[in-house]
């Protein structure tokens, strides 16, 4: 079993180890002895700096799984979603597990699962009944976090009212396991939250981000602490052909392209003004699209989480992945991530994806074990 364990799984064992233990294991085989290394200089970093997995699921009718690449070892996982009861969709990483929702009924039901371990929970059902609303996610700590849901359309009234615009939000506490009103919004925000918004979000200093899905692009805000809204405009708004948001270095970032200028990367400052900071190294965009191809004409996705932002295309194309260093985290650097067409052997289709950036989970979660 032993020398079948994966590097990063045997690295994370090691790093528990006495300094006297740890000196026996180095001696064991050149393996060991490099894998031993890894584990005393990751060690002592954080479990958020340590490379984060990209996790990939099918977007359409492609088979309960996932595939999930190893950045240690450089590697493709294949992993069996039939724990889960129902069709699921990813909406977002957090704390090492997946927040899903269930693509059985149109309005919103949430879960939250570990492919790692297995573990399957259903959130409770939402004070009020949502269709495609906003959702957000706020890690409070390594265990707790909260899942903001804003606008929706509510469900046709018993009376035979038709649907509309559900201007309000409600947020899900993991530590009291359940939803509480926290207040209206602009019904204008509502709309836009609700058609133009898809669920990816980003929480920087006090504030929860969204950005809309459709030229022109803009941001919109919810600041937690006074429950104001607030909109910020995006630089090249109405030439961008794709647009996410990234939380690096505890600023509130863009990643957009367009079909002539390529990708770039803006920071927004302390007064509410986009400067570029960075943009995609030539060559990793046109390895991206294969040196051919436009942004507009190719379905390109961000993916971030703090410390890492990722843009994709689909399960074969490759990715292109920037993150922060580990030694030094001021500064941030650039890979490229292999497209994966084989697992053990096995060939798999190409297809559409949503991905995920998560670290990796190993230990049996107490939210997920307690009904």
């Amino acid at each position: 079993m032993w020398s079948n364990l994966h590097f990063d799984l045997l690295t994370n064992i090691f790093s528990y180890l006495s300094p006297y233990t740890l000196a026996m294991a180095k001696s064991v085989c050149k393996s060991w002895h490099t894998c031993a290394n890894n584990s005393a200089s990751w060690a002592t970093l954080p479990q958020w700096k340590h490379p984060p997995w990209f996790i990939a699921l099918p977007t359409r009718n492609h088979g309960h799984f996932i595939c999930a690449h190893n950045p240690i070892d450089d590697y493709w996982h294949l992993l069996p979603l039939d724990f889960i009861p129902n069709p699921i969709r990813p909406i977002a990483a957090v704390n090492g597990l997946i927040l899903l929702r269930e693509t059985t009924t149109t309005t919103l039901q949430l879960a939250i699962c570990n492919p790692f371990t297995r573990q399957f929970r259903h959130l409770p059902k939402l004070n009020v009944t949502r269709i495609n609303p906003a959702v957000g996610v706020i890690e409070l700590n390594s265990a707790n976090f909260k899942v903001y849901v804003a606008g929706g359309m509510s469900g046709a009234s018993s009376t035979g009212g038709g649907a509309s615009y559900e201007p309000s939000l409600e947020v899900y506490d993991s530590v009291h396991k359940s939803w509480k009103p926290i207040g209206s919004m602009p019904m204008e925000f509502a709309i836009r939250l609700t058609v133009w918004t898809p669920n990816e979000s980003v929480y920087c200093n006090g504030v929860l981000y969204w950005i809309t899905s459709a030229r022109a692009y803009t941001v919109m805000g919810f600041e937690i602490g006074n429950k104001n809204w607030r909109e910020l405009r995006v630089p090249m708004a109405d030439r961008l052909n794709f647009a996410g948001l990234v939380s690096r270095n505890g600023k509130l970032s863009l990643v957009g392209g367009t079909s002539d200028a390529g990708a770039c990367i803006w920071e927004l400052d302390e007064s509410n003004n986009w400067r570029m900071i960075e943009k995609v190294p030539q060559e990793l965009w046109a390895r991206l699209f294969g040196g051919k191809g436009r942004w507009g004409n190719i379905n390109t996705r961000c993916v971030c989480i703090p410390g890492a932002m990722c843009l994709y295309r689909d399960l074969g194309s490759g990715m292109v992945e920037w993150r922060e260093c580990a030694e030094n985290g001021s500064k941030w650097e650039w890979h490229w991530i292999e497209g994966c067409g084989t697992i053990k052997g096995m060939k798999l289709q190409n297809f559409p994806i949503k991905g995920l950036l998560l670290h990796p989970c190993l230990a049996s979660s107490s939210f997920l074990l307690n009904e």
